[in-house]
């Protein structure tokens, strides 16, 4: 046992004494830096809110595009729902009782984008519908646009 002690006295740079982490100037900048880092990270992405009211995790950019229409929002519900099948899977689908007007919304994925579509009644024969794209990471501008727009060439042909 005496000679395992002397063995770790020699081999040991604490010399037997106990050990505390003592950083240099280097290593807290480089911690400091680290954390200031992961921080700035956490404020950038978060919780972004959905069209639908629900809320899906990511940066915070331009994801959405609106349009109006002079339909009931029956038909402007199933034009979006149209478009929603024609081009990928339906997920969810709401009835948003949290507003003074009727609120139906829709969550879809399309390919690796996920899209949120809201249809809301503004007056009795004029209906407002939000489309929302977003990717793992972000928006799509272009995806929702596309949406949107086909949602009007469908309600055009009726």
């Amino acid at each position: 046992m005496k000679v395992a002690n002397l063995l770790w006295k020699q081999n040991c740079a604490c010399n037997g004494e106990p050990i505390l982490f003592v950083f240099d100037k280097y290593m807290k900048i480089k911690f400091l830096a680290a954390f200031a880092g992961i921080g700035m990270g956490l404020a950038v992405v978060g919780c972004v809110s959905t069209v639908s009211g629900t809320h899906t995790s990511g940066f915070h950019v331009p994801d959405s595009v609106e349009g109006r229409y002079q339909r009931p929002l029956s038909d402007v519900y199933s034009a979006a729902l149209q478009v929603v099948n024609n081009n990928g899977k339906l997920i969810t689908e709401y009835n948003i009782h949290d507003t003074t007007n009727e609120v139906r919304a829709l969550e879809a994925k399309f390919d690796s984008d996920n899209v949120y579509i809201r249809v809301e009644a503004v007056e009795p024969q004029l209906t407002q519908v939000t489309v929302q794209a977003r990717t793992s990471v972000g928006g799509d501008v272009d995806e929702a646009h596309e949406l949107e727009k086909e949602i009007a060439l469908i309600l055009a042909r009726q």
